[in-house]
């Protein structure tokens, strides 16, 4: 490859505007859907579209038509089966989350692993319970049912036991949840997803981990705390905690210690020798059954009062019907679980499918999940999404599609009808300790927040703002604060954008912003603005103000003090204190005249300055008679660089309008260069130019546009430079010297030559 500095090109073209590109290039006439057509295009049913809605609505049959038994069924039956014994574990511990019976989260890992298996488009995430919506819907459970007082009033809790409301509200809240998504699927909104950033979602789980983490310390330290909800819950939580916490335990710390070293210690093996473990050490799985062992061995809950998980049925319990009460007192809280559940998935989805090149389609995710959820929801079983480490486990262990998933779910049922009754002497403090550990991933997100501070602030105040909220209000008000700092930043981006001035790179048709470049130049008379975001109506005004400043005055009072120095100067003349002689203008009256003599109307001001019944024409960069005194304008043309311009509305084309003329009245000839089509026609459409704005003024680039701005002034002489703020001339031809700056416009006549504007080559 050749160095940067030796390469280079030439062109030759003709200097283009927008107007003379449409002269040559006629443009090409696309007809515009309405309505009724994107109707009728919906409903047209051929035997292609109705082939791809069969393989979108079930994915199962495009990867089954692919499917290789030979390389791929004995990875799937190795990934299922440790990703199973992973579920099984995860499930019994993660429902603790959800205040109700630990065999609940094993229908998680069965019921909705199912329906996604049809209906899914990911191949390696392990769909189940997971631990921020396990929370999140242990929080609604203990708001209708807390732990201490009576239930909500809700008719269906009739004749109920405490466990049977608490699993009514888990099971309507699932079902829930599942409708949610499903109508997101079918109304085509999986881009909602878009709208939650990384450090918005990393914030969040941040805060979801330190609220899990409070909640397992009651197994951890083997106390009885009732469950809070709502702002300062976790306060409340840990207030409870410290004031038990002589009454620890201490069986149940020391397993718990234990358990969670050794499984850190394990986990820590496995991700350094990853490349060279055939599989992962399952520690967890180990570590449950070593439990299991000497619990039962030495009595840990009869003898020591260790809280421990109990009886699993060996069946399935009967399905049962959602309740439109609970529907009522949880639709709130039902909505953001929808959406952390979908966005969780959905991003771990996203990261499997570029490894291992695939598609996933978001709103198939809505619906698999929605699906997935609604069955799930009629069996009892938990709020589904994704556990990160469960699906690191599928997809390390060679898992190449949702058939390693099917398999795990068999493993899951193998547990509740055959094997559930092992499990029953493992204490709560180890599950407690299982979901400690596996908050590791989440817990660490904070190291990003130096690194946040550093590359970009207003990430950060997402990230904060939303951990901080999420913990000390809850995680469903801290979901809203999260989402309305998200907005704000996404507005102050676009409100307050970094304009620019930029300069010309000399020999090249190049153009940089001039603080960020030296020997750089700006062309002489002209000014380049770069507008680097959309114009619409919270911006115009900051569009204005920036344009001010880089020009380095105020059109608008330029225009006002010209039309009031007109104004004042008709008056002279026609009182006679100032009179025309041979060598100018002479002041006949050394008293001034009071600004309010000459004062007038503001909306007259700012109209274009009338000279007519004036037998002079006024040079506004010179000096005046009579002590008049209006700013110069240093320059002649002004470029507004439209490249990264994306759309433009109503309030501020009419803002943007007013602006150019503003600077036209002050004889400043504005251009706009790198103009969208779409925001062509739109201008066009509402009516942009009239007599004062032409659709001349539009270029192709800012390199045309300069061109084109030095044949109609060409750059002065030194001479000329000097001598042009001293003299004027009169329109016949003669130079006077007597430092008024005005020229006769008598029996004035001017010749405009109209050559054809000659090839540029730069």
């Amino acid at each position: 490859m050749l160095r940067a500095s030796a390469q280079k090109y030439t062109v030759s073209r003709a200097l283009y505007s927008e107007e003379h590109l449409e002269e040559e290039h006629a443009k090409a006439y696309r007809k515009h859907k309405g309505l009724l057509d994107h109707i009728k295009l919906y409903c047209t049913c051929t035997s292609e579209r109705a082939k791809n809605a069969a393989l979108s609505l079930l994915p199962v049959i495009g990867w089954m038509k692919i499917y290789s038994i030979k390389e791929w069924l004995l990875n799937d039956i190795v990934s299922g089966v440790s990703t199973g014994l992973v579920a099984v574990l995860q499930g019994l511990a993660f429902s603790l989350l959800a205040s109700i019976s630990t065999w609940y989260g094993l229908y998680a890992a069965f019921f909705p692993v199912i329906i996604y298996f049809f209906l899914g488009t990911s191949r390696h995430i392990s769909v189940g319970a997971f631990p921020v919506l396990s929370l999140m819907v242990g929080a609604v459970v203990t708001k209708l049912v807390p732990d201490e007082g009576p239930p909500a009033n809700i008719t269906a809790f009739e004749g109920l036991t405490k466990e049977e409301q608490r699993i009514l509200v888990s099971a309507s809240l699932t079902f829930l949840v599942g409708l949610f998504q499903l109508g997101m699927g079918l109304l085509q909104v999986g881009f909602i997803v878009m709208y939650l950033s990384e450090p918005y979602i990393s914030g969040f789980t941040t805060a979801a981990a330190v609220h899990i983490l409070v909640s397992q310390l009651k197994f951890i330290l083997g106390l009885t705390v009732p469950g809070f909800s709502g702002p300062l819950s976790i306060i409340y939580t840990l207030e409870s905690v410290f004031t038990q916490i002589t009454s620890t335990n201490i069986h149940d710390l020391v397993t718990s210690i234990v358990v969670m070293v050794a499984v850190l210690a394990v986990k820590e093996i496995n991700d350094r020798f990853k490349s060279k473990l055939p599989v992962p050490i399952p520690i967890e799985v180990i570590m449950t059954i070593i439990a299991c062992g000497v619990s039962y061995a030495f009595n840990f809950r009869d003898n020591h009062g260790v809280d421990v998980v109990g009886k699993i049925p060996n069946t399935f319990e009967s399905p049962i019907a959602p309740d439109l009460q609970v529907f009522q007192m949880a639709a709130v809280d039902a909505f953001p679980i929808a959406i952390v559940g979908f966005a969780v998935a959905f991003a771990v989805a996203k990261v499997y499918s570029v490894k291992h090149d695939y598609i996933i389609d978001g709103n198939q995710e809505l619906i698999a999940f929605g699906a997935s959820n609604i069955f799930g929801g009629s069996f009892k079983a938990l709020a589904a999404s994704t556990a990160l480490s469960r699906s690191a486990v599928q997809e390390s262990t060679g898992g190449k599609t949702q058939i390693a998933g099917l398999l795990s779910a068999i493993i899951v049922l193998v547990v509740i009808l055959g094997i559930g009754f092992l499990l029953e002497p493992l204490p709560k403090s180890v599950l407690g300790a299982v979901v400690i550990v596996n908050l590791k991933g989440m817990l660490m997100q904070v190291v990003t927040v130096p690194y946040l501070w550093k590359k970009d602030r207003p990430d950060c105040i997402v990230w904060v703002g939303t951990c901080l909220a999420a913990i000390i209000l809850g995680l469903d008000i801290g979901l809203a604060v999260g989402l309305g700092l998200e907005f704000l930043t996404v507005v102050f981006r676009a409100q307050f954008p970094r304009c620019c001035v930029l300069a010309n790179i000399p020999g090249t048709d190049i153009y940089r912003d001039r603080k960020h470049y030296i020997n750089i130049f700006e062309p002489e008379g002209v000014k380049i603005f770069r507008i680097p975001s959309p114009i619409f109506f919270a911006n115009i005004e900051f569009f204005r103000d920036k344009l001010k400043d880089a020009v380095g005055f105020n059109p608008l009072r330029i225009l006002r003090k010209r039309n009031k120095a007109v104004k004042k100067i008709k008056k002279m003349l026609k009182k006679g204190e100032l009179t025309l002689t041979s060598n100018g203008l002479q002041t006949t009256c050394l008293m001034p005249i009071e600004e309010s003599e000459y004062d007038s109307n503001a909306d007259d001001l700012d109209q274009p300055t009338d000279y007519t019944d004036l037998p002079i024409q006024i040079n506004w960069n010179a000096e005046l008679p009579a002590n008049i005194s209006v700013p110069p304008v240093n320059i002649h043309s002004l470029i507004l660089d439209f490249s990264a311009v994306s759309f433009i509305d109503i309030s501020a084309i009419k803002g943007l309008k007013a602006a150019i003329k503003e600077f036209i009245r002050i004889d400043v000839d504005v251009y706009i260069v790198g103009c969208d089509t779409g925001i062509m026609e739109k201008l066009k459409n509402c009516k942009f130019f009239d007599d004062e704005i032409k659709s001349s003024i539009f270029f192709l680039t800012i390199h045309d546009a300069v061109l084109y701005i030095q044949e109609s002034h060409p750059p002065r002489t030194v001479s000329e430079k000097v001598s042009g703020s001293h003299q004027y001339q009169h329109l016949n031809g003669s130079s006077v010297s007597n430092g008024v700056a005005l020229q006769e416009i008598a029996d004035m006549k001017i010749e405009e030559e109209t050559d054809p504007k000659p090839e540029t080559r730069f």
